[in-house]
């Protein structure tokens, strides 16, 4: 299968690196993506939207046979779920990572503190507490020294959708910070931020306990936990 893994915020296709060799390992085919403006910190980032984004997988998606399987972590998840409005057809499985399909209308995080046309990586203390459980000392470090500035326009865009189609491709929900319990209580409760996850007809939840970042706390764990979302795409 053709796995591609679209970052979250701040981050290119490296940030994937420990999470991929399992994939690989099963005989799985990995596309990790950088997304526009995300190449390096000296990118141009004026005027790069969340169509561009997802644009970029759509074409990535084209340029493929077959169906495929998307990975989407933090922002990357409405990334992945417009990629399932534009190509409903093309796509398996949309396995959200700490993260969900993003409604019409809706912006990923239009409250990040932006420096003209850039979202820089905040300061940890502007991060709840649970986005940094098992986020070691280390591990900030790193992530800092690799975090790219984010497109404002990406950030702060609205989501445009086309086609109830997308309702169709099956979901798998990683649920990191807090349990996938608390969705299920969200969606019956009829919470906004659960109303597009609730239309999807076929979601399963999979919880990995650990802060927002998976990727670089648990890359094994989060590894298999995409391996077996996998698997039931067939």
């Amino acid at each position: 299968m053709d796995i591609i893994l679209v970052p979250g915020f701040w981050l290119d296709a490296s940030s994937w690196e420990k999470v991929t060799p399992a994939l690989v390992a099963a005989g799985h085919t990995t596309h990790p993506l950088t997304l526009p403006g995300l190449e390096s910190a000296d990118a141009a980032r004026a005027g790069i939207s969340l169509q561009d984004h997802i644009a970029a997988v759509v074409n990535f998606v084209d340029g493929l046979d077959g169906k495929v399987v998307l990975v989407g972590h933090s922002g990357g998840g409405a990334i992945i779920h417009g990629v399932a409005d534009a190509r409903p057809d093309r796509v398996a499985r949309n396995i959200y990572v700490d993260s969900g399909p993003l409604g019409e209308g809706g912006a990923i995080n239009d409250e990040l503190p932006a420096e003209g046309d850039d979202v820089p990586l905040p300061p940890w203390e502007g991060f709840e507490d649970a986005d940094l459980v098992d986020l070691t000392d280390e591990l900030r470090v790193s992530f800092r020294a690799r975090a790219i500035p984010q497109p404002k326009g990406v950030a702060y865009g609205r989501q445009h959708l086309h086609d109830v189609r997308r309702y169709e491709v099956p979901a798998t929900v990683i649920a990191c910070e807090f349990p996938s319990s608390l969705l299920t209580e969200w969606i019956d409760a009829g919470h906004p931020f659960t109303a597009e996850l609730a239309r999807i007809r076929d979601v399963e939840y999979v919880d990995l306990p650990t802060g927002h970042w998976p990727q670089f706390t648990k890359p094994e764990e989060l590894s298999q936990a995409i391996l077996a979302a996998v698997k039931r795409a067939g």
